[in-house]
């Protein structure tokens, strides 16, 4: 077993006994269930009258059919993502300090290194499998829906935006695990997302969404044609530049600071 391995061992062992897991899961969940919802209710608004939701989706230029589905299944990942993911990585790397086993995991047989790369490892396995149920869960939510116009080639190009958004959105994920390693707990990377999420909507308003890293899979994911249309390559590299900075700040205090 390779050092690496010896890391990332204890990560898997603890997500299998946590329940915590499951909620992320239903919690992200909730998107596709009230999406299709919302196109429903849009697509028989003749029929049940109008709801808040069906007004919502007809305001986003929605219809009832699998490619608004898809753009909104993908949009569901660029906002709420952001969120679900920034929890995820807040858990991995702030319950070490709330549960009192940070100076346990420097027992294990592996470097200081491997510990930060394990987690991040489980952090983008973990996501995935978000992203990846929440698919699977909007298809069979399509299907009972009776959504219209199923067209194999829009919605593979449109699940390309899917996961590319995804990509954006994960990498935002490295600043919050080192909050979590410099606050030493919960609070500080879950204060960042809030932070952030406060910030992202108000450059938004200002029409500098392109600059601000956690506005742009929001704007990739399609929230507004004319706004993705101002992504540029700085928007994009703005968001490796912070995804890298996350990555060296979190190895270097993990690497260097007082666990006891």
């Amino acid at each position: 077993m390779t050092t690496s391995l010896r890391a990332i061992a204890p990560e898997f062992l603890k997500l299998r006994h946590s329940t915590i897991v499951w909620v992320t899961f239903a919690a992200f969940a909730l998107g596709p269930v009230m999406g299709g919802l919302s196109l429903f209710l849009l697509g028989h608004a003749g029929d049940m009258g109008t709801s808040p939701l069906s007004e919502k989706a007809k305001l986003m230029n929605f219809s009832a059919d699998w490619p608004s589905y898809v753009g909104l299944l993908t949009q569901v990942v660029g906002v709420g993502g952001v969120v679900v993911f920034g929890f995820v990585a807040s858990w991995l790397f702030g319950r070490e300090y709330s549960d009192k086993t940070a100076k346990d995991l420097l027992a294990l047989p592996a470097s200081r290194s491997s510990i930060i790369n394990a987690k991040i490892v489980v952090y983008a396995m973990w996501c995935l499998a978000l992203v990846v149920a929440n698919l699977l869960v909007g298809l069979v939510v399509g299907a009972l829906l009776g959504l219209d116009n199923f067209d194999i080639r829009v919605i593979t190009s449109g699940l390309n935006t899917y996961f590319a958004t995804t990509l954006l959105v994960m990498l935002l994920g490295t600043p919050v695990s080192f909050m979590g390693i410099w606050g030493k707990g919960y609070l500080a990377p879950i204060g960042l997302v809030v932070l952030m999420l406060i910030v992202s909507q108000i450059v938004g308003a200002v029409g500098l969404g392109q600059y601000f890293p956690w506005s742009v899979p929001g704007l990739y994911s399609g929230i507004s044609a004319e706004m993705r249309a101002s992504l540029t390559a700085v928007s994009f590299g703005l968001v490796g530049l912070v995804a890298v900075l996350g990555y060296v700040a979190s190895h270097y205090w993990w690497n260097r600071a007082d666990q006891n």
